[in-house]
């Protein structure tokens, strides 16, 4: 069971839909496609979904939205594993017509009663091979109406090697491996056969993954070696884990949040990408790169051995910086979402274009642009104390008197300035004093930008009936 080797550079992201996509999966899939781009291959998307009783077909449709979202486009995919139990089933039997695997039928109370055994005298606990053939060897008896699992034939000696993209070069002893069971008893195929039998009959050439997965990598090199000979092996790369911000690992089960909640969070995803590139990747000095610049630098050097933390400031500064890059017009279609999920239903996209040019170096998510762009929709409400501070007994008769002079102003930046001069003129009035004011009185907060440039976002007569609200 071989195929010729082939040259051309493919990868693969294999998540299982147990759940969203997490944020070490992304950084994964980034890692793949960006190295399979670099070199000109090809990346593919595997779903993983062997584990029936916890797959969904809501978390294959977030893996597929998030995939979407971060603008990682596969080139073959998504392949799922429920759907090639033929060939998985075809590949066992090959194996046990060759040796290499076997059926056991030891039952679990067998199997937790050999364990205690072996904890009893202080070894340490594995599959004992009581029905793993051998020459000259009499197997118990087939008991009745019991199904099989299908167990590996693990080599008894020698060491798995290989030369880890990331970690260098690993040994671990075959003495230390058991017999994995690789077929349960109901015929779906276990992790580490079906991913050995996927990555050779997809011929993937480079494997980018977490280093939870290094325990795994001695049984699907000798499982890879007892299908497919001396065909060259995956290139394997484990990516140490991303911590938390608490300094334990961020996983799905633990503190971490799927890919699809940060576009929700008003993320940009090539943001996201670069912030996730830099977690276990350098190039340089250099803490901004479009996905272009990842592609051309990306050869699978310069990824760092030591788990990285997750900083969700250091996120919001990348964000911060793609945000105020972003045309004004891509952010009013986001900007438009973000205020759906409020409740606030516009389809002024010229007007949201504008608030986000004016806005959006004061913020870091299109949440935070929401947070400006809500006052244009709906009433504000100032507080107490900025009421108290800033509309002084002063300060309101030149109120009243910007909000006549507005009623007939040019309505522009130009014109909102001509008036409020106007208005300071005849009150004797500072700009310091009076701006103030009117940013509490018809956007609710006290600091703002130009004033007369977020006063001309808004209808002539809102802005009239708030100044007139005292």
């Amino acid at each position: 069971m071989t195929h010729a080797p082939t040259s051309t550079v493919r990868t693969r992201i294999a998540p299982s839909p147990t759940g969203f996509l997490h944020l070490g999966t992304a950084r994964t899939a980034l890692y793949s496609w960006a190295y399979a781009r670099h070199h000109g291959g090809e990346f593919v998307l595997r779903i993983e979904d062997t584990d029936v009783a916890r797959s969904t077909e809501d978390s294959v449709q977030q893996i597929l939205a998030s995939m979407a979202w971060l603008g990682l486009q596969y080139d073959e995919g998504p392949i799922y594993q429920m759907q090639r139990l033929e060939r998985y089933h075809a590949v066992v039997e090959q194996m046990i017509a060759a040796g290499t695997a076997y059926r056991c039928y030891a039952s679990p109370e067998e199997l937790d009663a050999m364990r205690e055994a072996q904890r009893a005298r202080g070894e340490k606990t594995r599959y004992d091979g009581r029905w793993r053939p051998a020459p000259g060897k009499v197997l118990p008896a087939v008991p009745e109406g019991v199904k099989p699992v299908v167990r590996f034939a693990n080599p008894a000696y020698g060491h798995v090697q290989w030369d880890d993209l990331v970690k260098g070069p690993i040994s671990i002893s075959n003495e230390e491996i058991d017999d994995l069971i690789i077929l349960r008893p109901d015929g779906v195929p276990t992790y580490n056969f079906a991913v050995v039998v996927d990555d050779f009959d997809m011929r993937i050439s480079h494997v980018f993954r977490g280093d939870e997965h290094i325990n795994n990598t001695p049984w699907q090199i000798n499982i890879w070696r007892a299908i497919a000979g001396e065909a060259p092996l995956p290139r394997y790369g484990h990516c140490p884990i991303i911590l938390g911000d608490d300094g334990l690992k961020l996983s799905k089960r633990r503190g971490a949040v799927s890919v699809t909640a940060y576009e929700e969070a008003g993320y940009l995803p090539e943001a996201m990408l670069n912030y996730l590139a830099r977690l276990g990747w350098s190039h340089g000095d250099d803490e901004l790169f479009s996905r272009e610049q990842m592609v051309q630098w990306f050869d699978g050097s310069h990824l760092a051995k030591s788990p990285a933390q997750w900083d969700p400031a250091k996120l919001a500064w990348v964000n911060a910086h793609y945000l105020k890059t972003a045309a004004d017009e891509r952010l009013a279609g986001l900007l438009q979402g973000q205020l759906a999920r409020r409740g606030i239903a516009t389809d002024d996209l010229p007007l949201l274009a504008r608030a986000s040019a004016l806005f959006k170096d004061r913020c870091s998510t299109v949440v935070e642009l929401a947070d400006w762009a809500a006052m244009l929709f709906g009433p504000v409400s100032p507080t107490a104390e900025d009421l108290a501070t800033h509309l002084t007994d002063a300060v309101k008769p030149a109120l009243a008197t910007f909000a006549d002079k507005l009623a007939t102003a040019a309505w522009d930046k130009a014109g909102i300035a001509a008036a409020m001069k106007e208005a300071l003129a005849a009150h004797q009035l500072k700009m310091p004093q009076f701006a103030p004011a009117v940013r509490v009185l018809v956007c609710g907060r006290a600091q703002t930008p130009s004033v007369d440039a977020v006063l001309a976002l808004f209808p002539r007569e809102v802005v009239r009936e708030r100044l007139q609200s005292l």
